[in-house]
């Protein structure tokens, strides 16, 4: 027996229950179709992944408020985001920290300012400390 099936069957994982009875989802239950619904199997490979591979820290300027989607799809992919603001106006800079501190407080993750008008967004699996 190998090391995974004795572990396996240590915690209980190598009994099957079997049930009689089938369940009934009913009318109330929503099939999701269309491109942008993703499976759980493919949200539980995506976070796979990112827990193998190396994690990536992405620095980002943005010029404008409209590059928002960018620091957006960069930090749900669970990659760490420096984000410096020194080349916006100071209401669009706003804006922007404004965007970044819901996205990460709506992802689990944080934000912290380590500079000037730079801010480092950390997905909730990122450990930040300071020495």
């Amino acid at each position: 027996m190998g090391a995974v099936r004795k572990v396996a069957s240590y915690l209980g994982l190598d009994r099957v229950e079997h049930y009689d009875d089938s369940y009934d989802y009913g009318e109330d239950v929503e099939h999701v179709e269309g491109e942008d619904w993703e499976s759980a199997s493919e949200r539980a490979a995506r976070r796979w992944r990112s827990v193998i591979e190396p994690s990536r820290i992405v620095m980002l300027t943005p010029r404008k408020y409209n590059d928002a989607p960018t620091i957006g799809r960069h930090f749900r992919e669970g990659q760490t985001v420096i984000m410096d603001v020194n080349g916006m106006s100071t209401a669009e800079a706003t804006r922007m920290v404004d965007f970044a501190a819901g996205l990460a407080y709506g992802c689990d993750g944080r934000i912290e300012r380590i500079a000037e008008k730079v801010f480092l967004l950390a997905p909730a699996d990122v450990e930040v400390t300071t020495a």
